[in-house]
């Protein structure tokens, strides 16, 4: 029987994908985790929505944010056989933005997040899909990533999260509360 354990992080490391270990603490592994954040919290914003459109959207972000981890968890040499975000990739989700953004009234300020549990689920996926950007940010100008697409694609998914929360209020008939009243 196999363990959920290995104790190769014992040591306070981390490996990557292809030869070598990081310290935990690295600014990857805070980037790897972030992403790991990301999906972790579309998910949870997966089981909440009630509008039945968003569930394809968000199962397919967390799969291509899997991809986008993979990449950033591989070692320079072989990260390009891990890629997976590309052009299109950034493309589906302006595809994705554009049309759920014909559907909803765009607020012209700001706005106060958990009219729904979905909504108030996908406000706190836009944070933390924007710190991953942060994240990603970093490592592409210390030349530690090369893929410019996973920057635009990070960037891309957060507006997509705004788009969907709004979204999620409208099909709950909620209305979307200014910040200021």
């Amino acid at each position: 029987m196999s363990t959920f354990y290995t104790r190769k992080g014992d040591d306070g490391t981390t490996g990557l994908l292809g030869k070598g270990r990081l310290p935990k603490y690295h600014p990857r592994m805070e980037t790897i985790g972030t992403l790991d954040e990301a999906t972790a919290t579309l998910g949870l914003a997966r089981s909440l929505v009630q509008h039945a459109a968003l569930q394809p959207i968000l199962r397919q972000t967390q799969r291509d944010l899997y991809g986008l981890m993979a990449e950033v968890a591989a070692t320079q040499e072989n990260a390009a056989q891990f890629r997976t975000i590309d052009a299109a990739r950034v493309e589906w989700l302006e595809k994705e933005t554009d049309a759920l953004t014909e559907t909803v009234e765009m607020p012209k300020e700001f706005i106060l997040p958990g009219e729904t549990q979905g909504s108030g689920a996908l406000a706190v996926a836009r944070t933390v899909v924007r710190r991953a950007e942060r994240r990603v940010a970093e490592m592409l100008a210390e030349g530690e990533l090369e893929n410019q697409a996973l920057l635009r694609y990070l960037n891309r998914l957060s507006s997509l999260c705004f788009v969907m929360e709004l979204a999620e209020n409208q099909f709950a008939q909620k209305k979307t509360l200014k910040a200021k009243e």
